[in-house]
């Protein structure tokens, strides 16, 4: 006969099951410390899904069992019936590499089903040195770092346009290779940016080189993503092949009306370098938008030397003239066109009641028509006081899709650490995962859910050395996403950014919940991923400085 305390245990964690977790009285060492139970798996690898219960001891998964667990075999028990046990989702790019100790639970981010972060940062600041600012971390995520182009640059060069003589050049391969040592994954670059913009490639692949020799990888916000995207992209392709590293293309797009359809040729500039034997790929976010400074509304060369030297360019009657031409055609050509609607602010330095409204909205309180004409004056205006940041609708969802469907597109947000209701992020932010889940697999059907997962984890995570990462399967380390396939997708708008998504229910990293039942647990188990992303290809190389001992 059952005894009033085991019948007393066992209901508890029947109820606690129904609930989305269990914690049963036992002690015994040999029980799991969380059991994932009713789920259907989807491992992450692409293969079809099939029902199992999983088991997880420590930080690593320790059973898979298609006969089933039971619910009190683990001190927890994770209710999965009707739900998808996938991995940990792996966000190939996001704005976290000095900031994500401000927001150490990534609230928006593992809503997502995010378990894992890439700082893969290209036109801003970055830890230095990094290993002792990647382990004071104590956040919920786990986070990847790479080292940065721009920061070298700016380091060394400041906001010059000129090429840097060989004794700068040297100091900036020290930069990377010390990064490099620290554990980052490899470069990255924002050649859209400035001061980043004013390099030859030549200048990259020296720096490239020594992430090369210390294992790394070579990751690009590429120069031009309008109508020099194709010439930006084989300069992305030249510059891995030359370095001799993988390359990778960060949240590749094509920008402005006139090139819409492009994707077809960058894709295709992809799969024949490749078929060359280059070992080179791309990510992408789910959005006709993209998100930027006001600085890509100007030609590079009007910027060098900081904001004074702007300020005497524009105060030139020649200069000015000149700016205003070139600008007409990166608006018209490379960007919005001639709807100022498409144009719209995040955060304005000097009219912050402007955030969320849009360059249209500015020009009407201004009395002003709207045309073209006024678009460049206002730009030059909000330039010479601070600048802003905006985002640009001018891409095209065909383009968004036939990305997306390539077989080596791996996701990212770029999205921001945000807490809810500050400022005004793209909703990329808080929704790009579930987004690609609700709105292209299950209403569009473009991808099936497996190869969406497959994207969203293990190619991700061998893109970055993380191979123990990104699976469902015995022995792997427990980054685990639970969601509902028929629920899942993202809420935020352009509009009214602010809302979480829908349909992630259960979230562990490193074995430990820190999204148990829908609700936020606190917990802060993430840990530095580090590099080199191609542990196989250090080597030492006397001909680079930074590479001489490794």
């Amino acid at each position: 006969m059952m005894t009033k305390q085991r019948w007393l245990t066992g209901l508890a964690s029947v109820l606690a099951l129904a609930m989305g977790s269990a914690a049963p009285a036992q002690t015994d060492s040999s029980l799991h410390d969380v059991v994932i139970l009713g789920g259907t798996v989807v491992d992450g690898t692409g293969a079809p899904g099939y029902r199992a219960d999983v088991a997880i001891k420590g930080d690593r998964i320790v059973a898979i069992s298609r006969d089933g667990l039971a619910p009190e075999s683990g001190r927890y028990a994770l209710n999965a019936e009707g739900l998808v046990v996938a991995p940990g989702f792996i966000d190939n790019h996001a704005h976290i590499s000095t900031n994500i100790d401000q927001y150490p639970l990534a609230e928006n981010f593992l809503r997502q089903g995010i378990t894992s972060i890439v700082a893969s940062l290209h036109s801003g600041a970055q830890p230095y040195p990094l290993k002792a600012y990647a382990e004071s971390l104590r956040v919920a995520p786990n986070v990847a770092f790479f080292t940065g182009h721009s920061y070298a640059r700016m380091q060394v060069l400041g906001m010059e346009n000129r090429a840097p003589n060989a004794d700068e050049l040297r100091r900036m391969q020290t930069i990377i290779a010390d990064g490099m040592k620290d554990g980052a994954l490899g470069l990255s670059t924002g050649l859209i940016y400035v001061p980043a913009n004013y390099a030859r490639t030549e200048e990259v692949i020296a720096l490239a080189r020594v992430a090369a020799c210390h294992g790394g990888i070579y990751v690009s916000h590429i120069r031009d993503e309008g109508n020099g995207v194709l010439d930006s992209i084989k300069e992305a392709i030249r510059i891995a092949r030359e370095a001799g590293l993988p390359g990778q293309i960060n949240h590749h797009k094509v920008m402005g009306a006139g090139q819409w359809g492009w994707s077809r040729q960058t894709i295709a500039l992809i799969d024949e370098a490749r078929a060359s034997g280059l070992d080179i790929t791309h990510d992408v976010y789910p959005y006709a938008a993209s998100a930027s400074y006001s600085t890509v509304m100007f030609p590079s060369w009007a910027l060098a030397g900081g904001p004074d030297a702007f300020r005497k360019r524009v105060e030139d009657k020649g200069t000015r003239a000149r700016l205003e031409q070139e600008m007409m055609r990166i608006l018209m050509v490379q960007r919005t066109g001639a709807d100022l609607k498409r144009l719209q602010f995040r955060s304005v330095e000097a009219f912050p009641q402007y955030d969320g409204r849009t360059l249209a909205d500015l020009a009407v309180d201004r009395g002003l028509a709207g045309t073209p004409e006024d678009a460049i004056q206002l730009l030059i205006e909000l330039q010479l006081k601070g600048g802003f940041t905006a985002i640009y609708h001018a891409m095209d969802e065909a383009d968004i899709i036939r990305i997306l469907q390539h077989p080596l597109a791996m996701i990212e947000t770029d999205g921001d650490p945000v807490g809810l209701g500050e400022g005004f992020p793209h909703p990329r932010s808080y929704g790009a995962f579930p987004r690609v889940l609700g709105r292209y697999v299950r209403e569009q059907g473009v991808i099936t859910l497996e190869d969406a997962v497959r994207r969203m984890t293990s190619l991700a995570a061998d893109q970055i050395g993380q191979t123990e990462r990104g699976r469902v399967r015995e022995g792997a380390y427990a980054d685990i996403t639970v969601f509902d396939p028929r629920q899942i997708a993202d809420k935020a708008t352009y509009i009214e950014p602010h809302q979480y998504p829908v349909g992630i229910v259960h979230v562990l990293v490193n074995g430990v919940p820190v999204i148990r039942g829908g609700a936020l647990t606190g917990e802060k188990p993430g840990r530095p991923l580090l590099g080199p992303a191609r542990p196989g290809a250090v080597r030492a190389d006397k001909a680079v400085p930074g590479c001489e001992g490794s």
